[in-house]
């Protein structure tokens, strides 16, 4: 298939196609004419990619995951490095959860007080909020 069926059967752009590529993630065959041809293998690629991505994966960490597919197995986590991807996600997102979660307990807190309930056991005023960068802002 061409690039622009690609991209269309993925859900992506022609763009994004390129810059895979670019980045060594995909890898376009040329026929004759100079086009780009792909196959199902690129597709199954392509879609381990934009749902790794959807989870807040990085474009980089999804490379464990494509070299895992592109040896020949049947799910791009099934190798160990994938698995060690899983896992640092994992504890990033765990990170997070507690940051969060310390953060809803603050502003709890400050509702309780503004709202005149008893009062919290310590005033943090001045102290920056945790963030949780997990996300890309504008994603």
């Amino acid at each position: 298939m061409r690039i622009g069926e690609l991209a269309e059967r993925a859900g992506t752009t022609t763009r994004a196609l390129r810059y895979y590529e670019s980045r060594g993630l995909l890898t376009a065959r040329r026929d004759g004419s100079g086009y780009r041809r792909y196959d199902e293998a690129d597709l199954r690629v392509l879609r381990q990619i934009r749902l790794l991505q959807d989870f807040g994966f990085e474009l980089e960490e999804t490379r464990p995951f494509v070299e895992c597919l592109r040896a020949g197995n049947p799910a791009g986590d099934t190798c160990p490095t994938s698995i060690e991807v899983y896992r640092r996600k994992l504890a990033e997102l765990d990170a997070c959860i507690t940051e969060l979660t310390g953060v809803r307990d603050t502003i709890r807190e400050r509702l309780a007080r503004a709202e005149g309930t008893p009062a919290a056991p310590e005033d943090d005023a001045g102290r920056p909020a945790p963030r949780c960068e997990l996300f890309p802002h504008g994603s």
